[in-house]
């Protein structure tokens, strides 16, 4: 057992999902993200995310109702710091899926963070949105013993006997945008942490009601499945254009259970009502199916809002493309995150119930910037080629 760092138990972080790491399998990012914010080079303390990031409402509650403490407050100080490097201590990264813009940041944060904080990473999974192979991906992590799991539930249900089994073990979990079914916060696991997915689904509202002026037709795309955070990004939606524009009808809803399904969804959509005139999509890869759908059916003046900014997604916001605006996440910040919640379950320090990083608006005026700010780095060569058509 490590040296009395781990007395007691922390309160819980509980969040909504952010589909958890939206993002599309498009151009690397940065290897190191951060690498030009001071904040991620200093290895000393304080450790936080980047102070850069504006100090902006965080809307999102948890899946139990818990308000949403900002990311911006998490803080390991330098003495906590050594404490953790003194322990010695061991992570596993056990993901529902990666190879995306998003998860590439986020798996990247934590990994730099637990260096800085002197925690060796034993291994990094990826269950491609599996639930059968992430039971198999935490039974074998757990024969490395780690103290320290971070991980996305494929699904909260099958994938709960498994995490039992961790915090059987004594691991201390950090569940990133939803915990698996059953367990409780601050008894079973430390936090989840998540983006502001509420305040992302209304940013997408807000811009799609920008674009129309005020008035039209729009379609949602859901993600039809239990999961926390992107449900929160539709009903947010949805909610915001039916408080604050009643001139905009939403006249069609259509479900999806896999990412690559959105072209199939609403090309149907567009047959059934050629005259829509936007589309909102949980995240930026079935957006891009909703683009392929809008191309063939020959409408390039469709509007189309989302979640997170991946390449393509930002391409298209550039050039003036059928993708409009988007609410987005801070990945690697939430990595960071994440890391630093690992710490205070180490120390016995006591954390927020419940933690999102802000949501930020982007669209053609702010698309590099925005870029910058998420991912730490210039944005793609084509992106910015495409800003400058």
């Amino acid at each position: 057992m490590k040296k009395g760092l781990f007395t007691g138990a922390c309160l819980a972080l509980a969040l909504s999902l952010t589909i958890t790491g939206c993002g599309k399998k498009t151009e690397a990012t940065n290897e190191n993200p951060q690498q030009e914010n001071p904040n991620y080079s200093a290895s000393t303390g304080p450790l936080t995310i980047n102070p850069n990031i504006p100090d902006l409402e965080v809307r999102d509650k948890g899946p139990n109702g818990e308000q949403a403490v900002s990311a911006k407050l998490l803080q390991l100080t330098a003495e906590e710091l050594q404490k953790i490097k003194d322990g010695k201590y061991k992570a596993a990264i056990v993901m529902h899926y990666s190879g995306t813009d998003y998860m590439s940041a986020s798996v990247n944060a934590m990994k730099d963070t637990f260096v800085k904080m002197g925690i060796e990473v034993v291994a990094v999974t990826d269950a491609q949105f599996k639930a059968e192979k992430q039971v198999n991906d935490i039974e074998t992590v757990l024969a490395k013993k780690p103290d320290i799991m971070i991980s996305v539930p494929v699904d909260s249900v099958s994938t709960a006997g498994a995490y039992k089994k961790a915090v059987d073990q004594g691991v201390k979990l950090v569940f990133m945008d939803g915990a698996a079914d059953g367990m409780v916060a601050g008894k079973d696991y430390i936090s989840i942490v998540s983006g502001d997915n509420y305040g992302n689904g209304a940013l997408a509202a807000e811009i799609m009601a920008e674009k129309l002026g005020g008035k039209g037709k729009v379609g949602i795309v859901y993600h039809d499945v239990n999961f926390f955070v992107t449900k929160n990004r539709s009903d947010a939606f949805e909610a915001t254009l039916k408080e604050k524009y009643p001139d905009i009808e939403i006249v069609t809803k259509g479900g999806i259970t896999d990412p690559n399904k959105g072209e199939e969804v609403a090309a149907g959509m567009l047959t059934k009502y050629p005259d829509i005139d936007g589309i909102f999509a949980p995240w930026d890869v079935p957006a891009e199916g909703v683009m392929a759908a809008a191309r063939t059916a020959g409408r390039d003046d469709l509007i189309v809002t989302t979640v997170d900014l991946g390449t393509n997604v930002a391409i298209s916001i550039a050039s003036d493309g059928i993708v409009q605006g988007l609410g987005a996440q801070l990945p690697y910040d939430q990595g960071v995150a994440q890391a630093i919640l690992s710490g205070y379950a180490l120390l016995g320090k006591e954390a927020p119930a419940y933690v999102a990083s802000p949501a930020i608006k982007v669209t053609k005026e702010n698309v590099l910037d925005s870029w910058k700010l998420i991912y730490g780095t210039d944005a793609p060569a084509s992106v910015q080629d495409a800003f400058k058509k």
